[in-house]
């Protein structure tokens, strides 16, 4: 906390006649925050590296399932002129706390140049009754210094500065029975509730004749042709998908930049419990000799061979051709296919 929390009475700006404008940061807050954090709060400033490792951090818990909830006051020229920021944790229920749910008041600060003035004030009573009455949080934890804290004594709290406590019970909350709450959930929990799906690139290319390049696969019967391609990494992006996985398959170098050429959906499947999602991207016209130049990998496929595209229909699946023909469709018009009956029975 700041010197500026010590309490005032008068808390809005000397210089303005009403009461600073206060809002809910969101994501985009994030690195602001974390300077204020480092400027104003700790008593040895982040390392520019950490400002951002900090500031990744939040902005993921700033979602609506994360566990941050944080208020701001913009100064007149577009900077952050004070900021609150609440972090919310489960715990276990007590007549005091029946929602499980507690909040730690993580920081507070102002810059130097809008101190007394009242914005502390006016972010804490913000952020302490949203929790309160949008996150059904009814106790609250902070530490600060014996300066700052009489403000907070105004607001509720009770203890030593080392670790002051409060709770709020709003009637409906005192008089309901205790329950899991229904409108937060750790960030964990969250993700575990999600259904699964499994994302794939694919690159379609053709020869000079846009004749599609298809390769045979050697240990899947059900779809013996297909495009080059593969399931992304974990934290991989699409287009690094695509970049390894033609230098795996093929030993060719994809060109950019990226062109996306079809979005393409699968149901999941008693043999697939999974959704799919599949990210087409155009590989372009090659020669003759890049084509030539193709080094397969012999585990997963034994043949390349390029067709007109009607003559694909009878070597592979109507789905896998379906989606074929309007990747070829999409490269012809410029108009992104979309597909949603792939992998359907």
């Amino acid at each position: 906390m700041n010197p500026d929390t010590t309490p005032t009475r008068t808390p809005e700006p000397p210089d303005a006649a009403v009461r600073p404008t206060v809002r809910a940061a969101t994501p985009a807050d994030a690195e602001a925050i974390s300077r204020m954090r480092s400027e104003n709060l700790l008593s040895r400033p982040l390392t520019e590296e950490w400002v951002r490792r900090t500031a990744g951090e939040l902005a993921h818990r700033l979602t609506p399932a994360g566990d941050a909830r944080a208020f701001v006051i913009d100064a007149p020229d577009g900077t952050m002129a004070a900021c609150a920021l609440g972090l919310i944790a489960p715990v276990l229920p007590a007549p005091s706390y029946p929602r499980g749910l507690a909040a730690r008041v993580h920081l507070v600060a102002t810059h130097p140049d809008h101190r007394r003035r009242g914005y502390a004030r006016a972010v804490v009573g913000v952020l302490l009754d949203h929790l309160a009455d949008f996150e059904n949080v009814t106790l609250f934890e902070l530490h600060t210094s014996s300066q700052a804290a009489p403000l907070y004594r105004e607001f509720g709290f009770a203890g030593s500065p080392a670790l002051m406590r409060m709770t709020r019970l709003s009637p409906s909350t005192a008089a309901a029975d205790a329950q899991p709450d229904s409108t937060w959930v750790p960030p964990q929990q969250y993700a575990d509730s999600l259904p699964r799906a499994t994302a794939y690139v694919c690159l379609y290319v053709t020869d000079e004749d846009d004749q599609p390049l298809q390769l045979h696969s050697v240990y899947s019967p059900s779809h013996p042709w297909h495009m080059i391609g593969g399931a992304v990494d974990f934290g991989e992006r699409p287009w690094d998908a695509v970049l390894r996985e033609c230098r795996e398959k093929t030993g060719m170098t994809a060109v950019g930049p990226p062109r996306l050429l079809a979005t393409v959906y699968g149901q999941p499947r008693a043999q697939r419990p999974y959704s799919t999602l599949q990210l087409v991207f155009d590989g372009r016209r090659l020669t003759e000799a890049q084509i030539r130049g193709f080094t397969l990998d012999p585990r997963e496929h034994d043949e390349i061979r390029i067709l007109p595209l009607e003559q694909w229909q009878a070597l592979m699946p109507a789905r896998d051709f379906t989606r074929l023909h309007a990747v070829a469709d999409a490269r012809r018009t410029g108009v992104a296919a979309y597909v949603d009956t792939w992998g359907d029975s």
